[in-house]
C-alpha cells in the first residue's frame, strides 16, 4: 500500500510540473527520479530526446551510469534504447548477458554491472520524441507489472516533451509569420506594389530560386536593414544560395 502511495505522489509531481514549459529538465529529472525509486527492480533511469537530426541526448538521468549506459548505445548505434525509439515501442531485456539482439552492446553493458533493461518509446502527435530507459544492476528479470507502472511515467514524459515541442513549433511558425511579413512591407515599398503582387513577387523568387520563402523573406529583411552595404536590395542582392534577387517585380 505505502508504494503505491509513493508511486501516485511521484506520479502527482511529476504532473504538476508539466504546465511549466521553462522547466523542462527539471521536470524530466523529476520523473526519472521517481522512476528510479519507485519502480521495483529498477535501479537507474533516465531519459533520451531524439532531435530532428538524428542525434539522440539523454536530458535526464538518476546517476552517471545511466549516461554511460546511453552514450554507448548512441556510439554503437544499437541497444534496447535505441530500438524502442526508433521500432519498438516497449522493449524489454532480461538476463541481459545472454540477449543475443544487441551483440556490440551487450559485453560492454554487462561488465558495467547491468543485468536487465527496459526501453518505452515517448511519443506526443504521432512524433517519436525519444525514449524511457530504465536499468537494472539488481535484477536479472523485469517482473510484468513494472512495464505498466513504467508506461505512466513514460506518458508523463512524452506530455512533458510534447508540450515543449509543440510551443517550439509554434514559436517558430510565428516568427516566420512575422519575417514574410516584414520582407511583404520591404517589397511593397520599395517598388509600390499591394500586398498580394509583393507575396507573389517573394513566392516567384522562391520558385526561380529554389530557395524556401521564409528564407528568401528573411534574406531580404536583413538585406533591407544593412542597405548600405554592397549587397543590397539596390544592387547585386542575392538570396542564402547566392543566388540573385530580381531588383523588379
Amino acid at each position: 500500500m505505502q508504494h503505491r502511495a509513493d508511486l501516485a505522489a511521484a506520479l502527482g509531481q511529476a504532473a504538476r510540473r508539466l504546465n511549466d514549459r521553462h522547466d523542462l529538465k527539471s521536470t524530466l529529472q523529476s520523473i526519472v527520479d521517481a522512476a528510479a525509486v519507485s519502480l521495483p527492480g529498477i535501479s537507474h533511469a533516465g531519459i533520451t530526446v531524439a532531435h530532428r537530426d538524428g542525434r539522440f541526448e539523454t536530458l535526464a538521468s538518476s546517476d552517471p551510469l545511466v549516461c554511460e549506459l546511453d552514450n554507448l548505445q548512441y556510439r554503437l548505434g544499437e541497444g534496447p534504447c535505441v530500438y524502442a525509439i526508433e521500432a519498438e515501442q516497449v522493449v524489454t531485456v532480461n538476463h541481459l548477458r545472454v540477449d543475443q539482439r544487441w551483440p556490440k552492446f551487450v559485453p560492454p553493458a554487462a561488465a558495467l554491472g547491468l543485468k536487465s533493461q527496459m526501453g518505452l518509446q515517448l511519443v506526443a502527435d504521432d512524433q517519436k520524441l525519444g525514449g524511457l530507459n530504465l536499468y537494472s544492476t539488481e535484477t536479472e528479470v523485469i517482473e510484468p507489472e513494472v512495464q505498466h507502472l513504467a508506461e505512466l511515467f513514460a506518458a508523463h514524459a512524452a506530455l512533458a516533451l510534447g508540450f515543449v515541442r509543440r510551443a517550439e513549433e509554434l514559436s517558430g511558425a510565428l516568427a516566420t509569420r512575422k519575417t514574410i511579413g516584414q520582407a511583404i512591407g520591404i517589397v511593397m515599398e520599395r517598388f509600390q506594389l499591394d500586398e498580394d503582387q509583393a507575396f507573389g513577387y517573394l513566392r516567384r523568387i522562391s520558385s526561380t530560386t529554389n530557395v524556401k520563402l521564409r528564407d528568401v523573406a528573411a534574406e531580404l529583411v536583413h538585406q533591407g536593414n544593412t542597405r548600405s552595404d554592397t549587397n543590397s536590395l539596390d544592387g547585386t542582392a542575392t538570396t542564402t544560395n547566392g543566388s540573385p534577387i530580381e531588383t523588379s517585380p
